[in-house]
């Protein structure tokens, strides 16, 4: 994940402690603009920013009152568990103070800075200021096998329990061999409960092989009982390791999400440089892949070079596995992830209109790739991430470079206005990996990669909304570009979308050098509905400089019309109602006709 920490300063009172921290952290300094001489990043807004920075996952510490950040963020809080640290500094840094995230990393990032600043960390979770603990939140490289439990066990202590410590110290706390609640740490499973907490160190690596396609049950299986055998809990893997030709097969990415744990790929080099320490090196293996061993060598790969193989291969029909325990916990793990390519749909460009799930995936991206003005747009969350901007007529270019880069492991966001299924980048992206290297297509580690697509809003869904509702009955979108699509086409569509009445959305409508389809459009309109129906021209959406016009379809101006603009045409059941508040453009779903006719039935 390529998340950091943004430092918000918002006048120049604060901005020493601010750049302070900054500094110490390795962060940029998010200042205001006329207040801060020498921010990395400005902003206008200090409200708007910090929510925008905590709608991306990005953690916050502002130097400033602390209501300025929860008035920011309070619209957007929903779900602990996901939320990222908020922390308040005073500008003098005498104060630190974690209003969100505490037993996720706020608490310790409080202290940290108050120990820098010589402050004081005004921490009020609850176990952190009776015990100095959070029991929910173990040092890196731990896992809680119950963390449900977690509460009623800090509760417990809180009322004078005592705290019975079997395994290792995780905790600073006094061993009470009385105690009502017993901190186990193990390797071994075991079983939890509200007065027992069980904490697993992940030492441990399970390296995997199958043939390709094989069912992920048959995986999952054989580590089970591996697992079983071994005594290990299935809460000490750290990691799943594999040969990188398998980054994309379902029953190891299905064994990595059910253990929630990261995979881990290798090339075939790097596993065969293990093969001193293989327990059953394969002549037949080497033949096909080129390394004599993969579940063993990704298993002691990932673990390291102090890692001894626990559990040799071991096999079914279509899988192997085999186990590497490392002397201590693994929390930087070697080799490389599998790559990610995230489609992202930004809306018209106004962070307001940018779903949550579209910033996280930004702000978890290391690279942006995409049109520079639409990276120009993300604003302060994509500040710092390394970005590669293609011009406009560079489609196919920015899609191979994107799922290039993510064949090497790296995380990538494809950035696209509006929606990135939509006169956007999905569909070349699809396009790309189906064609296959034989056919132009990408190689075959991009094929491997993993793509996602988060819903972003289109350009005539902005226009709809800023109109009213000329969507609320069917309606098509069409392209009046004849760059992809020939012009017959475009014609036939058209003509069938007329005299189907559909609401049109033309998206394309002109360009500096095509500037008769759009009036060829409205005569082939004009032959199946009214000369007055209504017609939206909705240019810059979201944006400062945003215009709405509304003109009757005899009245299309082709000159009105320019690349930047929306062209909604209504059917000939749409109206332009003149309300107080404006015009407001509507097609009726046929609510009245429907309950006329049950008045007349009834």
């Amino acid at each position: 994940m390529a998340v950091t920490s943004a430092v918000l300063c918002i006048n120049r009172s604060g901005e020493p402690v601010a750049r302070r921290i900054a500094d110490h952290l390795g962060v940029p300094l998010h200042g205001r603009a006329g207040r801060v001489d020498a921010p990395d990043v400005t902003f206008d807004n200090a409200l708007d920013h910090a929510r925008t920075l905590f709608a991306a996952g990005i953690p916050v510490i502002g130097v400033c009152a602390s209501g300025i950040l929860i008035r920011a963020v309070a619209p957007l809080l929903s779900d602990k568990r996901r939320e990222p640290p908020v922390l308040s500094v005073s500008d003098n840094g005498a104060v630190v103070v974690p209003l969100l995230g505490g037993h996720h990393g706020a608490n310790r990032l409080a202290r940290d800075l108050s120990d820098l600043l010589g402050g004081v960390a005004a921490v009020t979770t609850a176990g952190d200021v009776a015990l100095g603990v959070a029991l929910d939140a173990p040092p890196p490289g731990y896992r809680l096998a119950n963390p449900e439990d977690a509460k009623p066990a800090m509760a417990n202590l809180l009322a004078g329990g005592g705290a019975r410590l079997n395994g290792e110290q995780l905790f600073d706390l006094p061993d009470a061999p009385q105690g009502a609640v017993e901190i186990a740490v193990t390797e071994a499973p075991s079983t939890p409960g509200p007065d027992r907490l069980v904490y697993h160190p992940q030492r441990h690596v399970l390296g995997v092989g199958c043939a390709r396609g094989a069912d992920p049950a048959e995986l999952w299986d054989l580590v089970q009982s591996m697992l079983k055998q071994a005594g290990v809990a299935p809460g000490a893997i750290a990691a799943v390791a594999s040969l990188d030709l398998k980054a994309d097969e379902p029953a190891m990415l299905d064994l990595a999400a059910r253990l929630g744990v990261p995979f881990r790929l290798f090339t075939a080099a790097e596993l065969e440089a293990q093969i001193p320490r293989l327990a059953t090196p394969s002549e037949v293996v080497f033949t096909e892949v080129g390394c004599h061993g993969v579940s063993e060598g990704a298993a002691l790969a990932c673990a390291g070079p102090d890692a001894e193989l626990l559990c040799a291969k071991t096999k079914t029909a279509n899988t192997t596995c085999a186990l590497a325990r490392a002397p201590e916990v693994l929390t930087d793990l070697p080799g490389r992830a599998r790559g990610k390519v995230a489609l992202v749909g930004i809306g018209p460009g106004q962070a307001d209109w940018r779903t949550p799930e579209a910033s996280r995936l930004v702000a978890e991206a290391e690279e942006l790739v995409g049109y520079g003005l639409y990276i120009d747009l993300l604003g302060p969350i994509a500040h710092g991430k390394t970005r590669t901007d293609f011009p406009l007529g560079g489609e196919e270019a920015r899609c191979r470079y994107a799922l290039e880069e993510a064949a090497k492991g790296r995380n990538v966001a494809l950035i696209c206005s509006g929606d990135a299924g939509i006169y956007a980048m999905g569909a070349l992206v699809f396009e790309l990996l189906d064609r296959g290297p034989d056919a132009s297509g990408v190689s075959d580690a991009a094929r491997r990669v993993a793509v996602v697509s988060a819903p972003g809003v289109s350009a005539l869904q902005a226009a709809a909304a800023r109109a009213g509702a000329p969507l609320g009955h069917d309606f098509c979108a069409i392209s009046l570009s004849d760059l992809l699509t020939p012009r017959a086409d475009i014609v036939t569509r058209l003509k069938a979308a007329a005299e189907g009445d559909f609401v049109i959305a033309f998206y394309n409508p002109v360009s500096k050098r095509r500037r008769t389809l759009l009036a060829e459009a409205r005569e082939i309109l004009l032959q199946h509905r009214p000369a007055d129906t209504p017609v939206l021209l909705a240019s810059s959406l979201g944006r400062p400089e945003e215009t709405l016009r509304y003109r009757k379809l005899s009245d299309l101006d082709v000159d009105e019309v320019d690349m930047l603009t929306v062209v909604l045409v209504g059917s000939s059941q749409s109206r332009l109602a003149r309300l107080g508040t404006g015009p407001r453009m509507f097609t009726p779903r046929g609510y009245a006709r429907r309950i006329d006719g049950d008045l007349h039935t009834g």
